[in-house]
């Protein structure tokens, strides 16, 4: 009879052994960087969340999967970041997907806007409903996570309180769906990427503009606006996608680290220090000179309430083009904010 002592000495030993065999295998995997491209500025609070994910993921491949961050547009304008997630220009991008109108019916929905309360268990949220939705609506990628920034607003030359205000005036929307309700409020849409935003605002292109607070004064916003409507009216929806040749290219244990490393959780984790960071924009906005944060009344929030409801049905039309159910859909994204604590 094996005495208990030398059973768990065998025990060891083949852990230890496996332990061996699971290190070798990583050292044996071809060394692999990733070209990760974000189009916000070095100093936004996004890229130390990419950089550590990256970190991490250098960690527990054993260091065979480096990455490096190119910010800033290098490698690309923020417009064309998809295709080149697509087309291999960067193996890993960083997506807005409303900056493409039309091109994804279903993820653009999450942009409707008096949805998401907060951007932390609404990054959880996004990703976790749109793991659904992604394999058919990007294709072309390895959908990595979708995750969102803290809730934006109107921020604009003129003091906006009531829906009516948007008619005659040029505004610069974060999304195409942003953009379909200030054209069904009588507005005009000035496309830009953020980037470009102050510029237009600048050289009045542009009368205002939808952003999150904290963003307002890391792109200047805030030498060219003093009106902010202090409301959570929408989030804009980002994703994480990889190019599928270069996730196809790595080995099986290589693929499992990517996979662990895109999950809702870390969508979560990655959204977070930029979620704090805009969120304490809105007290800075109100401490700067000459500028005005302001509330709405219960009857002023009711008018826009019921002004942007046809967006919705709007946007039902174009996921019924695509073969989707779009009261399916939306149900879906509500029960999962309800499940995070981050619906409105």
């Amino acid at each position: 009879m094996t005495s208990p002592r030398l059973t768990t000495l065998a025990l060891g030993a083949t852990m230890a052994a496996l332990a061996v065999c699971s290190f070798s295998a990583q050292a044996q995997d071809k060394p692999v960087n990733l070209k990760m491209s974000s189009w916000v500025p070095a100093q936004h609070p996004l890229n130390p969340s990419l950089i550590a994910w990256a970190e991490d993921i250098k960690k527990a491949s054993g260091g065979t999967i480096t990455a490096t961050l190119f910010p800033s547009e290098q490698l690309g304008k923020a417009f064309d970041h998809y295709d080149m997630a697509r087309d291999g220009i960067a193996d890993f991008a960083y997506v807005n997907p409303g900056y493409q109108p039309g091109r994804f019916p279903i993820m653009a929905g999450a942009s409707l806007p008096f949805l998401f309360s907060n951007a932390k268990g609404g990054s959880a949220a996004i990703d976790a409903w749109y793991r659904n939705y992604a394999a058919k609506e990007m294709k072309d990628v390895k959908f990595c996570f979708a995750f969102v920034h803290d809730p934006g607003t109107f921020h604009s030359r003129k003091k906006i309180t009531l829906p009516t205000d948007i008619k005659g005036m040029k505004i610069r929307p974060a999304t195409s769906t942003i953009g379909q309700m200030v054209t069904s409020l009588g507005g005009t849409n000035v496309q830009a990427s953020a980037p470009e935003s102050r510029d237009m605002l600048e050289r009045g292109v542009a009368d205002a503009i939808t952003f999150p607070w904290g963003s307002i004064s890391l792109f200047g916003i805030d030498k060219v606006v003093n009106f902010h409507m202090d409301v959570p009216l929408y989030v804009t929806p980002f994703v994480w996608a990889m190019n599928k040749d270069k996730y196809d290219s790595m080995s099986a244990a290589q693929k499992k680290v990517i996979d662990d490393h895109c999950t809702s959780e870390w969508a979560e984790k990655v959204a977070s220090p930029w979620a704090d960071f805009e969120f304490a924009g809105r007290a800075k906005i109100a401490a700067l000179p000459g500028h005005e944060v302001y509330k709405l009344t219960p009857e002023q929030l009711a008018a826009w309430r019921a002004a942007v409801a046809p967006g919705e049905a709007q946007w039902a039309e174009g996921v019924k083009k695509v073969g989707g159910d779009p009261k399916a859909i939306m149900d879906a994204l509500k029960a999962s904010l309800a499940k995070t604590n981050s619906a409105l």
